[in-house]
Order: C-alpha cells, then sequence, then structure tokens
C-alpha cells in the first residue's frame, strides 16, 4: 500500500513540476511577443493555456483522490495540500501569460507601444521569465534558499510596476489612449505574476517547515505563523 501511495505521490509531484515548466515556457513566449511584436509566439501562449489548465484539473484529482483513498498525515498531508495550493497558484501564472501574450497579439503588426514604455514593459516582462523559472526550481527541489531569494527580489517588479503609473503620467512621453491602457493593464498582469511567484514561495516554506507565514523562515519546523486569512492563503 505504501508504494502505490509513494508512486502517486510522484505523479503528483511530476504534473506539478510539468505545470510549472509550462508556464515557464508560456512566459517566456510572451515575453518575447511583447518585445518583438510576435503573432506566432503570441498565439502559442493562448494556446498552450489550455495544456496548464488541463494539467491543473489532473492534478486536483489525484490530489483529492490521495487526501479521500489514504487519508495522508504529517508530512505527507503537507506535500498533498501543498501540491493542491501549488497548482492553482501555477494555473493563474500562466493565465497571467495568456493575457500579455492577448494584448502583443491584439496589436499585432505593431508592437504594444514603442519608446521608453516599450522598454519598461519588456524590463518587467524579462523579470517575469527569472521569477518563473525560479519557480520551476522551487518545485523541483523545495528549496528554502530559493524560495527566500524569490521573496526578497520581489520588490523589482514592484519598483517597475510604480514605473508603469509614471510613464503614463509623464506629460513628456506622448501615449494614445490605448497605449496608456496597455501600458497599465500589462504593468498589471507581470505585477501580479510576480506576486503569484511569492505565494509558491510562501506554500514550499509550508511544505519544508510546516508554519504558514507572511515571509519565509529560517526552516525550523513548529514556528507558530500567521493564519491563510491574514496572509492571503497558501
Amino acid at each position: 500500500m505504501r508504494k502505490i501511495f509513494t508512486h502517486d505521490l510522484e505523479q503528483l509531484q511530476d504534473n506539478l513540476v510539468r505545470m510549472a515548466e509550462a508556464t515557464s515556457q508560456a512566459m517566456t513566449k510572451a515575453a518575447e511577443s511583447l518585445r518583438t511584436a510576435n503573432l506566432q509566439l503570441a498565439e502559442q501562449v493562448i494556446d498552450a493555456d489550455d495544456r496548464i489548465d488541463e494539467l491543473d484539473r489532473q492534478l486536483n484529482e489525484q490530489g483529492i483522490a490521495l487526501l479521500a483513498l489514504q487519508a495522508p498525515v504529517s508530512r505527507d498531508l503537507r506535500q498533498v495540500i501543498s501540491a493542491l495550493r501549488l497548482s492553482g497558484t501555477i494555473e493563474r501564472m500562466g493565465d497571467l501569460a495568456q493575457h500579455v501574450a492577448f494584448v502583443a497579439r491584439g496589436r499585432f503588426p505593431d508592437q504594444v507601444v514603442g519608446g521608453a514604455a516599450h522598454e519598461l514593459l519588456v524590463q518587467m516582462a524579462d523579470e517575469a521569465v527569472r521569477v518563473a523559472a525560479d519557480v520551476v526550481e522551487l518545485v523541483r527541489g523545495a528549496d528554502l534558499d530559493k524560495a527566500r531569494e524569490l521573496e526578497e527580489k520581489d520588490h523589482i517588479l514592484d519598483d517597475l510596476h510604480l514605473r508603469t503609473f509614471e510613464t503614463v503620467l509623464d506629460d513628456s512621453i506622448e501615449l494614445s489612449r490605448q497605449e496608456i491602457v496597455d501600458v497599465i493593464l500589462i504593468g498589471r498582469y507581470l505585477e501580479r505574476f510576480g506576486d503569484h511567484g511569492v505565494s509558491a514561495a510562501h506554500r514550499i516554506n509550508y511544505l519544508v517547515t510546516g508554519t504558514t507565514t507572511d515571509a519565509i523562515s529560517d526552516g525550523e519546523p513548529g514556528q507558530a505563523g500567521a493564519t491563510d486569512e491574514q496572509t492571503g492563503g497558501l
């Protein structure tokens, strides 16, 4: 019975890694479609979201079956719960990559915006690509050092997001109404992508330590933490 349970847990983990990898690929392509107005890449991202959604559905079915049939406890229980919650987080990251691709496709054959605003959005997209790659590493290795690093770098996207507002309010930068909307929307999509990366880091912290906190712990299990309601959930 334990062998079956272990095998099912490994399948759960494999699907989670596949989801993270697919989302990372989606954001990489979305960033490039934004950079170069590449219609083919944008459409690939849009189409690939169905696969991410399907992996999310499969993983949820697997996790619920494990909870119902195996009644896991201790770390095994945390692993199943963490996988279910991580799945939802990664699925939403895939949605955000798709949103970026939708905007890029909608402005083809032109770029979404030019000049300094374009450079800023591309910088944000590149940072989101880095976040996505870090999440893949997190899911594969449950490394608390990587989780802390991801959380500590969240300010980069936050700061860039603030600059999108400064950009659209700068009278020296000429933007159409559509360009203003696009800059604000894409900036928000990419900032939220980074937030979900931090959420993934918190969920890995829960898996490793068993604590629920609004910051990554030093890996000591049993510490008291905030509730899901206080932190926005794991």
